[in-house]
């Protein structure tokens, strides 16, 4: 809780703040859970390529939905206010729509242009873009022509995206001169009017050597927005890149995490234009509740972090950090304007943490939790999900000995707690909290089981242990074994600490912590996706002398990577 006395001096401290000026965006943020977009937007057909307009009134996309000119005509619904429902979908009609198909829609800020792909004739290779423009927004579209020579080639160019001030297109395209099967490349123009300039690949920072399609850049042009199958194993994902200023390089992609994607699939993300909401698509709505067809819109709202240190509440903690770093571009710290920052910790961002300080924090990134208050029984409940757990052996229920409320006992003969629940680092970051007490070396606090699958044996993991000589914390993470750290924290003198592997999958690192301080960083390459189930209070093959001896309490997973 925070006291009036802090209360007071933090406000006596920001008041004496010189606000310094105004640098580039660079907050970390997560996403509500999906929403629906709903009828009349979707329907039992397929229904994908959301694009908003910057008052946010009208929403633009293709569908396969009776009615239209051809195939895969352009649509566009319209609401009185931006919490008002949307309207049924009218068709661009002739003008803009053909025979052969039309998708992947791109308004401009202005409303007055319209971009898209399209494969009809008249153009110069297999899909091209085409736009058409209006007077007005009172006004009806014109007629569809295509956008040139410089934007289209002899092979297929997809998805505009136009970028807020008219002069930046972005694009994929299966051209030659690119890294994988489909990559983004950007043209620009002077100003509005002006012919687009010779395209440029986004370069392998972004692109990689597979299929990646779909931009959608943001207001400032500083975040982009994309779908990509780089990924091996599945269907393509919804990635997201940064730069500080539009004048940098694009920053190593980001995956927008399982909050967002699914093992089948999402595609054209749109960011509206007040930077607060993602509208995409996704191949299996069903997959996600209240889906109408076989690919639906969906909405989420982009939400900043504030809860960085992962214990599921906003305090002094965030308070102090937040000071530690005024004036910096810390992004852990820059969450105002909610929710990308404007690239200084400054006192818009104090406005934002005090909106939830002293208060719980509901967080989509938290997939599991285990409270382990329980007092009886066999199921240690997920109080995040539906992740509960199997009590083995003869764990015993302690409902006032724990860090926070309850705890289990184990005995270090044959107790722990049996998840279906599977991480792996090349599924994206993700981080394992755990408050402890008690334990020797060689035990081990959270793994993932050893799995045999046909003839093939998949080694597990020990995500926290103990070092079987030093008595220190450790990891074998993806059976790679830790360095010894640099600070040396023993954690068997049986008092609580609080432990936890953050695995940041951007970097290839992973990092130790120790009652809030790092104690080892370890960068490696991306390890192959594990399979077998978590287990708590036991080593990954439930070999002898990796059973824990002592208490357990609070275990949290995130699908980011926490900054204790």
């Amino acid at each position: 809780m925070v006291t009036k006395g802090i209360s007071k001096v933090v406000l006596t401290f920001v008041s004496l703040m010189v606000l310094l000026a105004c640098r580039n965006a660079s907050a970390d943020f997560t996403f509500s859970v999906p929403t629906n977009v709903g009828a009349p937007v979707n329907t039992a057909s397929y229904d994908r390529g959301p694009s908003i307009s910057a008052d946010g009134l009208e929403l633009y996309l293709h569908s396969l939905r009776g009615g239209g000119v051809g195939g895969s005509d352009l649509w566009m619904a319209t609401r009185a206010g931006r919490d008002d429902p949307w309207t049924e979908p009218i068709n661009l009609g002739a003008r803009v729509n053909s025979w052969a198909g039309d998708y992947e829609p791109s308004i401009s800020a202005d409303g007055l242009e319209l971009y898209f792909c399209s494969r009809r004739s008249g153009g110069y290779g297999q899909d091209d873009i085409w736009v058409t423009t209006r007077a007005t927004i009172s006004d009806l579209w014109g007629d569809a022509v295509n956008a040139g020579p410089a934007l289209n080639s002899s092979e297929n160019d997809w998805d505009p995206s136009i970028s807020a001030d008219g002069r930046s297109l972005y694009f994929s395209s299966t051209r030659p001169g690119g890294l994988g099967a489909t990559d983004l490349w950007v043209s620009k123009r002077a100003n509005k009017g002006e012919p687009w300039g010779e395209p440029v690949n986004l370069g392998p920072r972004v692109n990689s050597g597979t299929s990646d399609l779909w931009p959608s850049i943001s207001t400032d042009n500083l975040w982009l927005f994309f779908g990509s199958d780089r990924r091996s194993d599945g269907p393509p994902d919804l990635w997201v890149t940064r730069r500080a200023t539009i004048n940098d390089d694009w920053s190593e992609p980001t995956n927008l995490g399982p909050v967002i994607n699914t093992r089948y699939g999402e595609c054209s993300p749109e960011i509206s234009s007040d930077d607060l909401t993602l509208y995409f698509a996704d191949f299996r709505p069903m997959i996600r509740p209240g889906g109408y067809g076989d690919t639906d819109l969906w909405q989420a709202s982009l939400v900043p972090i504030v809860d960085w240190n992962g214990d599921g509440k906003v305090d002094h903690v965030e308070l102090s950090r937040m000071i530690e770093r005024w004036g910096t571009d810390d992004p852990s710290s820059d969450i105002g304007p909610t929710p990308m920052g404007d690239g200084i910790v400054n006192i818009h961002d104090l406005r934002v943490l005090a909106q939830h300080l002293t208060k719980n924090v509901f967080d989509p990134t938290l997939v599991a939790h285990w409270t382990l208050d329980g007092t009886e029984g066999q199921i240690a409940r997920d109080t995040a999900g539906e992740h509960g757990g199997i009590v083995m052996g003869n764990a015993v229920w302690q409902s006032d000995a724990g860090k926070i409320g309850g705890a289990l006992v184990f005995d270090g003969i044959d107790d722990f707690v049996a998840i279906d629940l599977t991480l792996g680092p090349k599924d994206g970051p993700f981080s394992i909290l755990a408050w402890i007490k008690g334990g020797s070396p060689g035990q081990v606090v959270a793994s993932q089981a050893d799995t045999r699958i046909g003839r093939l044996n998949h080694p597990g993991c020990s995500w926290l242990g103990i070092d079987p000589i030093l008595g220190i914390l450790t990891t074998d993470l993806a059976g790679t074994e830790f360095v010894l750290p640099e600070i040396a924290v023993v954690i068997t003198d049986g008092q609580w600490h609080h432990v936890g592997l953050i695995w940041d999958e951007s970097a290839n690192t992973s990092r130790l912590y120790v009652d809030g301080v790092e104690v080892a960083v370890h960068a490696q390459p991306v390890q192959p996706t594990a399979q077998g189930g978590l287990q708590i209070g036991v080593g990954r093959n439930l070999g002898p002398g990796t059973y824990w001896t002592g208490l357990i309490d609070d275990v949290r997973i995130y699908s980011r990577a926490v900054r204790p």
